[in-house]
């Protein structure tokens, strides 16, 4: 027992003095950064890439609901908001958007709170739009309020799922279950929120549960690898500039957009004609 004790004490003598030979080595290194700690690993900083992903996803998703509105008052043609590039470029953005609010579940204390948050926030959105006459029934929002909630009840299982295998599983069963669902209807009634759009459904913005969620869960196993510190070394340290503000208000800004963009678009239809 005393032999027991007497190592006890000489493994955390032997801990200690680990310590601060690696800070006295890595005080005049170039690994000073404030996100990360002695042994040069990410120490929970704020990640300024994700913020300015996100930011960068706002804003095209605005400036393409905006290229809508003009269409509406036949400001811009057809051909160049519904054409095939524009929708691929949709897809991309609403998908790193969707991705992102995945990684930052894994960083948030609480997902149900933080969905019910989101729920609100699309509910005002749905009455505002219905007063606009352009009703938003299950958005981007409203989908996003429900895969947090669902991760926040069930991270406990799918947390065991190893992050990078989780990362393939989730993006290839995204791929195939768009080919099949993805902007399609069906005969089906009440199954529109989960994917299966019936042809009399309408909603100016659309993300059903599926396939989406895959993409939302692509993000959580994503950001698993991301707050154990296995990115690169550049992924934590990379500084952007503007995006990063916007990134952090993303809530906000969506929610007003829509009122904002539909207002100039009235105007400039009052000057043109």
């Amino acid at each position: 027992k005393c032999v027991a004790v007497w190592l006890q004490r000489r493994r955390k003598d032997w801990c200690a003095l680990k310590v601060r030979n690696i800070s006295s080595m890595t005080e005049t290194s170039s690994c000073s950064d404030s996100m990360y700690n002695a042994c040069g690993h990410w120490d929970g900083g704020r990640i300024e890439l994700i913020d300015a992903l996100r930011g960068l996803s706002v804003l095209l998703m605005i400036l393409h609901h905006f290229a809508i509105d003009l269409e509406m008052f036949g400001m811009l043609p057809a051909s160049w908001v519904y054409s095939d590039i524009v929708y691929a470029l949709h897809l991309i953005f609403a998908s790193v958007f969707i991705s992102l609010s995945g990684v930052s579940s894994r960083f948030s204390r609480s997902n149900v709170k933080r969905g019910i948050k989101v729920l609100v926030c699309a509910a005002i959105v749905t009455l505002v739009t219905w007063i606009m006459d352009m009703t938003i029934w299950f958005g981007i929002l409203h989908f996003l309020g429900i895969s947090m909630i669902i991760y926040g009840l069930l991270s406990r299982w799918l947390d065991k799922l190893n992050p990078v295998l989780g990362v393939i599983i989730y993006f290839v069963s995204f791929v195939i279950l768009s080919i099949f669902i993805l902007d399609k209807t069906f005969d089906i009634k009440y199954l529109s929120i989960l994917g299966l759009r019936n042809r009399n459904f309408t909603s100016a913005d659309y993300f059903p549960i599926f396939p989406w969620i895959l993409m939302f869960m692509f993000g959580t196993c994503l950001g698993r690898i991301i707050r154990e510190g296995n990115m690169p070394a550049w992924f934590y340290k990379v500084k952007v500039k503007f995006l990063p503000s916007v990134g952090r208000k993303s809530l906000w800004i969506y929610m007003l957009h829509q009122p904002v963009c539909y207002g100039i678009t009235l105007l400039l239809n009052e000057l043109i004609n």
